[in-house]
């Protein structure tokens, strides 16, 4: 009988060790497993990736950025027709289970077995959701232990409600879509809280294999799949037969909505703008929204007046038997007064070409450079009744070669005044003005009025040889009109968080570069090139407006660069190969009339405006070609502006 008990005793304490053994290695494989698991804490500051909106300043939505496309929305705002299908459908028990369902596991266990393979799984809507959040979807034991332990924890730390709305935000739904507020976007071109019975049942067929059920992928499958949903929620009677038969009736109503980006090229410069303020990872995945300062309405008039004018000059060009026909244009329209960027178009088709020959393209500006020497010359005490000569002129390069200039005219009018030389665009007047001043000195003015590319210091510069691009040169224009002051142009205005908070808002760069009086002289200047000389196509417009044409040798880029008192507005076509557009395609005539077809709807309605003219200048009456005073009813007369006690007597 000792015997015995002692034998009881023994068994006892070595199925106590046997125990213990198995619990201890059972306890390893779990730590084994689960040790690398993140902490389910980290859900309290997680955001997901969401989508960043880019508005124009009349509330056009331009662009969405996103790495996936997701619109989180809270639980009340989704239909309980697609909540109570997506538990139909993919996890019944879901409020009933702490996490992991061990019936569905069970009969999961047995399918996987009998198949040899993972065939079916058995995850809640919770390991669902541990699974999108923190793991792979890489079918193996190790991932269903970890899945199964993080979705315990997910239920002790979070509601129901909570973990069903973290998972209809986050899971994916086929076609670039996460979360049911996208989904309903991208099917339905709807908000969810929108969406009918059947298309709730739609969505909600799709998480088992979004890119075999998506509508947009096999419309067939899809609505097979969506019966099936309709069916089982029929059955538990969540809708009655009724609904059911009426849901299984409706066709599929797929809508292709826009979802492409407007001004794409005017998006890519706001997106460059940011990009080291900001960072490009939190510019895609910040959910942000950014206010620019572009005008819808003027941008698709720039994009009109862009396609209107390449199609004319097109037109031309075949006619003139040109071999290369493939003419590209750029525009920017920037707000005299504030700085930013109105609309801009950086080639003739975006999707061929995303270069943007507004920003990025250096071209010779040839004579749209010229106001520049000019407004030295005015700055540096000149009258623009000076007369200066306008006749064949040489220049030694070294002992053997010459420079010999011309004008693009071949001909020459003697002395005439800095009014007309500008007017009439001459060449030769303004390599003399040029010399006079030295080409250094107006080099670095250049660079004061806003050229940031490099400038030629030589003779040359004065006919437009240094190479720039399109927006710098346009944003020296509005030094004019602004009576001196030089501001840096820019496309965003504010950039808020998800809780509109402001993170970004600009510091406009403001700085007088010019003075006041020699400002106002230069744009009465320009307004002679419409008046006198070679923009007056532009008189058609019957409003106060100043501008200079360019044009570069054998026709291979046409400019026209001019404003009004509130636009400033820069226009330049060329070819990408740097060839003929063909001959006479001066800027006059394929630039100008681009720039006359957008100022005309930009300025239509508006009120009439005047240029600010400063107390210190003074208005005379004289001839242009002599400089000499004039009476306001002789048949040349123009009305010049001088600075006081420089004007003729």
């Amino acid at each position: 009988m000792v015997k015995f008990c002692l034998n009881k005793k023994r068994v006892f304490f070595f199925l106590i060790l046997l125990s213990g053994g198995f619990l201890g290695i059972f306890a390893g494989i779990i730590i084994a497993v689960t040790h690398d698991l993140p902490q389910i804490n980290s859900l309290e500051t997680y955001r997901p990736s969401s989508v960043t909106r880019i508005y124009s300043v009349d509330k056009v939505l331009l662009a969405e950025l996103y790495v996936e496309k997701r619109d989180p929305v809270f639980l009340h705002a989704i239909p309980y027709y697609l909540k109570t299908a997506i538990i139909s459908t993919e996890d019944r028990n879901f409020y009933i289970h702490s996490g992991v369902d061990l019936k569905g596991i069970a009969r999961a266990l047995v399918k996987d077995f009998i198949a040899g393979e993972f065939v079916e799984g058995a995850s809640t809507i919770t390991q669902q959701l541990a699974k999108t959040l923190f793991l792979t979807t890489r079918k193996t034991l190790k991932r269903k232990i970890k899945e199964a332990f993080l979705a315990f924890q997910m239920e002790r730390r979070y509601t129901k409600d909570e973990i069903l709305e973290m998972y209809l935000n986050q899971v994916y739904f086929g076609s670039g879509a996460y979360g049911v507020e996208s989904a309903a976007k991208i099917y339905f071109c709807k908000s969810v809280k929108e969406l009918s019975l059947a298309e709730c049942a739609l969505i909600a067929a799709m998480p088992k294999a979004p890119s075999v059920y998506s509508p947009l992928v096999n419309k067939k499958l899809s609505i097979n799949r969506r019966n099936l949903v309709l069916k089982q929620m029929q059955k538990t009677r969540i809708i009655s037969i009724k609904q059911y038969e009426k849901a299984m009736q409706e066709p599929l109503r797929l809508k292709n909505c826009n979802r492409g980006v407007k001004a794409p090229y005017f998006v890519d410069f706001v997106i460059r703008s940011l990009e080291g303020s900001l960072g490009n990872s939190r510019i895609y995945k910040g959910d942000l929204s950014i206010y620019t300062t572009l005008s819808y309405r003027l941008q698709k008039e720039a994009e009109n007046a862009v396609e209107k004018g390449l199609a004319d000059l097109e037109k031309r060009m075949k006619k003139h038997g040109i071999k290369e026909i493939a003419p590209q244009c750029a525009l920017v329209a920037i707000d005299v007064k504030t700085g930013g960027i109105l609309a801009m178009v950086g080639g003739k088709n975006y999707n061929k070409s995303q270069f943007n020959r507004a920003t990025n393209a250096k071209r010779q500006p040839g004579s749209a450079f010229k106001p520049i020497i000019y407004a030295y010359a005015i700055e540096r005490g000149f009258a623009q009744n000076m007369l200066i000569l306008d006749a064949p002129v040489a220049y030694k390069i070294n002992n053997k070669k010459q420079w010999k200039p011309e004008n693009f005219s071949k001909k020459y009018k003697g002395e005439i005044t800095l009014r007309k030389a500008l007017a009439i665009s001459a060449n030769i007047p303004a390599i003399r003005l040029t010399e006079m001043l030295g080409p250094v000195s107006v080099a670095q003015f250049a660079h004061k009025l806003g050229i940031e590319s490099a400038v030629s210091q030589y003779l040359s510069i004065a006919l437009g040889t240094s190479e720039v691009n399109l927006l710098e040169l346009t944003s020296v224009y509005s030094v004019f009109p602004n009576l001196g002051k030089k501001i840096k142009p820019f496309g965003v205005m504010e950039v808020q968080d998800y809780r509109q908070r402001t993170v970004w808002r600009v510091k406009p760069q403001k700085k007088f570069v010019l003075s006041r009086d020699a400002a106002s002289i230069v744009t009465n200047m320009l307004e002679g090139v419409i008046k006198e000389g070679t923009g007056k196509k532009a008189l058609v417009l019957g409003r106060r407006v100043a501008g200079k044409t360019g044009t570069t040798d054998h026709c291979k880029d046409g400019l026209f660069i001019g404003f009004s008192p509130t636009i400033v507005l820069g226009v330049w076509v060329g070819q990408d190969k740097f060839v003929s557009l063909g001959k006479f395609e001066t800027g006059a005539r394929a630039a100008l009339p681009i720039w006359i077809e957008f100022m005309k709807k930009a300025l239509d309605k508006k009120p009439y405006n005047h240029f600010d003219i400063p107390n210190n200048v003074i208005h005379a009456w004289i001839d242009p070609i002599t400089g000499k005073l004039s009476k306001s009813d002789a048949p040349d007369a123009v009305k010049a502006i001088f600075k006081k006690g420089t004007e003729p007597k």
